[in-house]
């Protein structure tokens, strides 16, 4: 494992640096004998280019795609993440650390090395059929983005949402990608049968904080169009202002929330930034590369809403923080929803109308 120590940002990637997941034995350490880049700076802006690793993608055989949780912190008991790995590169994310289980930095191999589960449809299906499933909304891509830019090639998320279409199961998406419209034709009808819904995450409306958090990712005026879009075709949806980080995006809360309201929006949530393992590591090098007059600070007050650490795993302050400004943050999202009409808890989703459909040789069935 190499851990890419630069003083400039990689063209396109959330990280400069792959450092060793927790379960790796040994680490690596890659350094510049001068003879590597030889520009007039003492740079080769070819070269540097060529640091940036290209995205590969592998093969996923899981035998199974629905995951289930018991945290009361989200409204679903399921979910399905059709990749591993995503490439839109958020700096910020917390699934960086599942990453090292699969032997991989947590960093750069996160948003490179990616893994699809080309299955997954199939898989979907049989396990929709299992006798005594019980259906209840599915969270799809709450792990890491079902949309991201690979999907566009690989299709395998319209595959889940074909099968979930045809079983009439419920659907929850969350996505900060505009790719979500180029399923419209199955959301929408589904939408209008109480089947489905979609969450667009905007972690800020600046578009050169974007670029540089979420480098692969849509940019906010386009995630916006998607809420706007989803909206007048009838898809129930919600805006999160996550993840909200001290002293770099907070101030932009109110604002994120009255332009989701504009776009059509209905509903909308935050998330307290959450730095678990490897990120906070990961999350430091990047403020101290990007924002250095601002990152002890930022630094600081994440300490300050997680009792002195980087992150909290316990249920029901996770994702809100405690002390001062975490309660300050809070009363701000709550004042803000209520004065737009954003504060609607929950939509309630179908499952009475869940339905297998016929397989061939069932036609005595009918009978």
């Amino acid at each position: 494992m190499v851990d890419i120590l630069d003083d400039r940002p990689l063209k396109g990637r959330g990280t400069h640096s792959n450092r060793a997941g927790r379960f790796e034995a040994h680490s690596r350490l890659r350094t510049d004998d001068g003879w590597a880049r030889v520009g007039s700076d003492g740079w080769d802006g070819e070269a540097d280019l060529e640091m940036a690793p290209a995205t590969q993608v592998r093969l996923d055989t899981s035998r199974s795609v629905i995951s289930y949780n018991d945290s009361p912190d989200v409204n679903f008991d399921r979910s399905i993440n059709p990749y591993r790995g995503c490439e839109h590169g958020c700096v910020y994310c917390f699934a960086r650390p599942s990453h090292a289980y699969l032997g991989h930095s947590p960093g750069l191999d996160f948003e490179t090395i990616l893994y699809a589960k080309r299955d997954a449809p199939a898989v979907l299906a049989k396990e929709l059929r299992a006798k005594g499933y019980v259906p209840r909304p599915i969270a799809l891509g709450a792990n890491t983005d079902a949309y991201q830019p690979v999907e566009r090639a690989e299709r395998i998320t319209r595959g889940v949402l074909e099968v979930l279409r045809d079983f009439r199961h419920p659907v929850g998406i969350i996505t900060k990608s505009p790719l979500v419209l180029r399923d419209l034709d199955i959301l929408a009808p589904m939408a209008a049968d109480g089947l489905a819904r979609v969450a667009i995450s905007i972690t800020t409306l600046d578009r050169d904080l974007a670029r540089r958090l979420e480098p692969r990712a849509g940019t906010p005026q386009r995630r916006l169009e998607a809420v706007r879009q989803l909206s007048q075709a009838g898809v129930p949806v919600s805006v999160l202002a996550s993840p909200m980080i001290p002293a770099l995006n907070d101030n932009e809360l109110e604002a994120i929330l009255a332009a989701a309201k504009d776009a059509g929006a209905h509903q909308a949530h935050y998330i307290l930034l959450r730095l678990p393992r490897e990120l906070a590591g990961l999350m430091e090098e990047w403020l101290r590369l990007h924002v250095p007059d601002r990152a002890d600070r930022v630094l600081s007050l994440i300490r300050q809403c997680r009792d002195g650490g980087h992150n909290h795993s316990q249920f029901g302050t996770r994702m809100r923080g405690t002390g001062a400004y975490a309660q300050l943050l809070a009363a701000r999202h709550r004042l803000a929803t209520r004065r737009l009409g954003l504060d609607q808890r929950r939509w309630d989703m179908r499952c009475d109308l869940f339905q297998p459909p016929p397989q061939p040789g069932n036609q005595l069935a009918l009978f």
